[in-house]
């Protein structure tokens, strides 16, 4: 079979072909799995120069200033980096058969309830090659089969990937319809969401756009990722030079990321210190949106090209740019009334030194991940120390947060008995 598929036409038995290579997945002792992780880790390095040229095609028909451009782009540290998150997955203890609970009931039943994979899962993501290496690695590690679904934006890089992970999933004599890439169309995705009885869950990565489209339009079950409105609250208590750094970090490190900073929320007694604050993101050349009191205190020394003043509308988006809201608060309960109204549930932040301040901050603040004194940039399943992730969950049923190994399976009740009948 080709690396993709050129017609929609062959979905469903694309799907089909998936369907019955995943029962196979849960037969495979947990050696092989690694065995087959630790190569493919060997080969994605190996093979940069390929990955690499057809990384270029993609980024040669986007514009640079596009906020996806950073997401698409690959680089040797990058794929170097990846390499290293599939090995960290390969060590990752496996959940497969993993007993939750255990008991026997009085007329002799002996229960488990044990892990088992999810069985096929589809993934429909944008501008994000790596996603192709992260969420293959886990799923093989969950013994899942996988249905990917890229965007055009990284076709080509998409394409290049799945040729390095079928070579070695044939090296290991293994089926390379565990993993399919369908074509990049609008017509294979519409197909995808319908395919109710081959494809068990669907993950979206990407816009806000894209998951709102896929929640409405699937009659797959389907787990929310990705898009993250995220806010940072520097309290009336809080230290400036640890704010500082834990702002411009937030901000700055990477502007393409679901975890990045979209909103500081200053409390109206540390506004005299927004200026120090604000340093080293103009060193950034972080564009600001600031309301009125943070616009009066930043005019005389943030740089004029870089602040204006914001608007509604700029409050609640994910800017995915050098870009940053600011707003003034009376207290710490307007901060949280305010992230309440506009979070998307991924990552929120307080910087306070005040004990009680950080616990409410922390009990009040409905997200998938709450800080206290660090940068939101931490929001990762590589930083938690689950290996690479599948995407961030926003939302609360099945998994929340980063969606790693055991989120990536369900369970299944095993009975044995000695001849015992329902009276």
């Amino acid at each position: 079979m080709s690396e993709t598929l050129s017609s929609e036409n062959t979905l469903q038995g694309t799907f089909q072909q998936t369907l019955q290579a995943s029962r196979s997945l849960a037969l495979l002792r947990e050696e092989k799995i690694n065995e087959v992780l630790l190569e493919l880790a060997k080969e994605a390095v190996a093979n940069s120069a390929s990955i690499l040229k057809a990384n270029s095609e993609d980024l040669e028909r986007m514009d640079p200033q596009d906020p996806k451009y950073d997401r698409l782009k690959l680089t040797e540290e990058r794929i170097t980096s990846i390499a290293e998150d599939i090995r960290n997955v390969a060590a990752l203890p496996c959940p497969l058969g993993k007993v939750m609970m255990e008991k026997t009931l009085e007329n002799g039943l002996a229960l488990k309830k044990v892990r088992v994979p999810l069985g096929v899962v589809g993934i429909i993501y944008e501008s994000r090659p790596n996603v192709t290496f992260d969420v293959f690695s886990l799923c093989l590690k969950t013994g899942n089969a996988l249905v990917l679904k890229g965007g055009s934006d990284a076709h080509a890089s998409n394409t290049a990937i799945l040729r390095v992970i079928h070579g070695v999933l044939r090296k290991f004599n293994l089926s390379t319809d565990i993993v399919t890439l369908l074509p990049a169309n609008r017509e294979a995705t519409k197909e995808m969401l319908q395919a109710v009885g081959y494809i068990d869950i669907i993950i979206p990565r990407g816009s806000q756009g894209l998951i709102n489209f896929v929640r409405e339009n699937s009659r797959v079950p389907v787990i929310e990722t990705g898009a993250g409105i995220v806010h940072t609250y520097f309290d009336a208590s809080a230290n400036l030079d640890k704010g500082k750094e834990i702002i411009v970090n937030a901000k700055t490190r990477r502007v393409s990321v679901c975890n990045a900073l979209d909103c500081l929320l200053i409390h109206k007694s540390r506004i005299s210190d927004l200026p120090a604050i604000a340093q080293g993101l103009a060193e950034k050349a972080v564009l600001i949106y600031a309301d009125e009191p943070a616009y009066r205190e930043l005019e005389k020394s943030y740089p004029a090209p870089l602040l204006e003043k914001a608007r509604e509308e700029h409050f609640g988006i994910e800017f995915l740019s050098l870009k940053l809201s600011i707003k003034t608060v009376e207290s710490l309960e307007q901060a949280i009334d305010h992230i309440s109204l506009h979070s998307s549930k991924h990552s929120e932040a307080i910087i306070a030194e005040d004990e009680e301040a950080v616990d409410h901050f922390l009990k009040a603040v409905d997200a998938a991940a709450v800080y206290a004194n660090s940068s939101t940039a931490f929001t990762d399943g590589a930083q938690f120390g689950l290996g690479a992730e599948i995407g961030i969950s926003t939302q609360k049923l099945h998994a929340r947060g980063p969606m790693a190994l055991e989120e990536l399976t369900s369970y299944k009740w095993i009975i044995r008995g000695e001849g015992q009948i329902r009276p």
